[in-house]
């Protein structure tokens, strides 16, 4: 979870203790306890206490935004809030939906110009917990049926993968087909490899790597699963903020 800092921009001045209290132990500790509860789940939770009690200011806002981020879907978030109207009140339900039409719509027409000849696809909930920021996932063989499994990954600027190997023991690896925006790739131990529409990566098996987006471009690639022997995914710590910065 990335730290949170709004308490000490907003009030580090005038009240320290509350700013310390909102960035260090509610979302520092509270929100950080993923192994008890996703921070999905807590988004979720959070908006429907704050519907039920006619919360519905910038605040809101800003958890209706980090839900987004979180993985819930605009068609989620609409049945959430119609479920929780029932409970919180019709007058409620209507002004959050308000504020839900401009988070989820607000980019909408920006995100269809994304992801290249292939589209963007649905946003990649599945493994949310490991990519910082958002991405975007659309399958283009069938999992369990293919031979050869292709998907077209896109990652809004910014957002990367956390450092990760696929392991084999023979064959497997990947090969990341770029089609849109600009990007990285970096195998531990080796400098980053800047990437354009058209580059072509071949990720060796059992190798530590990331790959994501530059902190002002979307980028697509495929992502091209190579059969082998004995394959498996390990996602090991996020790439830092500071080690992307140094990138740009």
């Amino acid at each position: 979870m990335k730290k949170q800092t709004a308490g000490r921009d907003s009030l580090g001045k005038f009240a320290p203790k509350f700013a310390e209290l909102n960035d260090d132990v509610l979302f520092g500790e509270v929100w950080s306890r993923e192994d008890k509860l996703s921070l999905r789940d807590r988004s979720l939770v959070t908006i429907c206490v704050f519907m039920g009690k006619g919360m519905v200011d910038s605040s809101l806002k800003y958890h209706l935004m980090s839900a987004k981020n979180n993985g819930i879907t605009k068609s989620e978030m609409a049945e959430i809030i119609t479920h929780a109207a029932f409970y919180a009140g019709w007058p409620n339900a209507w002004a959050v939906f308000n504020l839900a039409k401009e988070v989820y719509t607000e980019d909408e027409e920006s995100q269809e110009e994304h992801g290249g000849f292939f589209g963007m696809g649905e946003p990649n909930t599945a493994f949310a917990q490991y990519f910082i920021g958002n991405s975007y996932l659309k399958p283009l063989t069938k999992p369990g049926v293919s031979v050869v499994s292709i998907a077209n990954v896109t990652f809004e600027p910014g957002c990367r993968n956390n450092w990760h190997i696929h392991h084999a023991t023979s064959g497997g690896g990947q090969i990341l087909i770029c089609v849109e925006g600009e990007g990285w790739y970096q195998e531990e131990g080796k400098p980053a490899q800047s990437l354009k529409p058209g580059d072509v990566v071949t990720i060796p098996a059992n190798v530590k790597h990331w790959h994501g987006a530059k902190a002002n471009s979307w980028f697509s690639h495929l992502a091209v699963e190579v059969p082998g022997e004995n394959t498996s995914n390990e996602w090991c710590e996020p790439v830092s903020d500071d080690e992307y910065k140094m990138l740009d």
